[in-house]
């Protein structure tokens, strides 16, 4: 078979948050021409800087595009960059992609896709795992469903940001369902994982022993051995905000209730994210959520001055 000689898609990035920056600085090593938009023109300049092209708004950044990749927070935000003043619908040329990546209710998704294959365009419902490091690496997981077509015309893109990408059917909003199943064990695992460490602080134990314990222990999961180390160096700078949590448990909430099908932990986790950004923690990182553990029952934390003198 003679080697692929048809032109590298031009590619715009709509958010360039942690995730959208790391995912359009890998599109543009991997040679794609690669436009970034952003409402921060420091984010736009930032990546500017770093070779790629910046643009003003959703629109002048699809301008000629083959792929749009949507990095934005939620439903109403990829519904803005869609179809909003500027936004990508004013420009995008017939039958390019928009690979839309938050992580939304897969009813919403299916409205949006229709709107935009209604206008000629392909949508591809990629919803993405794997943090801020992984994006800037090109190794996330991607949970993409939509048509052969849209996969087709994505997939350079595709290649560029991902590790792991799970065709999950022809149809968009079987991606974001996958997600929401993800998303759910996530915001538990959270919440148990900072719900141990509080406790263990609460029996006046060695917490960086416990860590080390713990991850050599059955009882170990990802977001402990992700998210425990913030707890024990006192940084609760944001790599996946509490507010996210707030947002995608409440998806979950939302879709089981629609459903009839109870998800009790679900909801229990969901309380505590919500009580933790009611205290003013929602921009935190989402390991904030042991800091309301440690401030109901009395127990200090690495770093939390917040936090009272154990009693133990």
């Amino acid at each position: 078979m003679p080697p692929d000689t048809s032109p590298l898609p031009r590619v715009a990035v709509i958010g360039l948050g942690s995730m959208g920056f790391g995912m359009a600085s890998s599109l543009r090593r991997r040679g794609l021409n690669v436009t970034g938009c952003d409402v921060s023109a420091d984010a736009v300049a930032r990546f500017v800087a770093e070779g790629g092209q910046g643009a003003a708004t959703p629109a002048e950044a699809a301008r000629d595009c083959d792929v749009v990749v949507s990095v934005v927070v939620n439903a109403a935000q990829t519904e803005s960059i869609l179809f909003g003043e500027e936004g990508v619908a004013a420009s995008l040329p017939q039958g390019a992609v928009v690979v839309s990546s938050a992580t939304m209710d897969p009813d919403i998704v299916r409205r949006l896709a229709a709107r935009i294959e209604a206008g000629g365009w392909l949508y591809l419902d990629a919803p993405i795992s794997g943090g801020a490091l992984r994006a800037a690496q090109g190794e996330l997981t991607i949970l993409a469903s939509g048509s052969a077509a849209a996969f087709a015309k994505a997939r350079p893109a595709l290649d560029a940001m991902a590790a792991k990408l799970y065709e999950l059917g022809d149809q968009p909003g079987q991606g974001a369902a996958f997600k929401m199943i993800n998303q759910l064990l996530a915001g538990v695992h959270i919440a148990a994982a900072s719900e141990a460490i509080a406790f263990a602080a609460k029996q006046g134990l060695d917490l960086r022993r416990v860590y080390e314990v713990i991850t050599a222990s059955a009882g170990n999961s990802w977001m402990f051995e992700n998210r425990v180390p913030h707890v024990l160096d006192g940084d609760y700078t944001a790599k996946s905000a509490v507010d996210i949590f707030v947002k995608d448990l409440g998806i979950v909430q939302d879709m089981a209730r629609s459903a009839k099908f109870p998800v009790p932990l679900a909801a229990a986790a969901l309380q505590m994210f919500l009580m933790t950004a009611g205290s003013g923690m929602g921009r935190d990182d989402d390991a904030s959520v042991a800091r309301i553990y440690a401030r109901v029952a009395g127990a200090r934390l690495p770093g939390d001055d917040a936090t009272p003198e154990s009693s133990v």
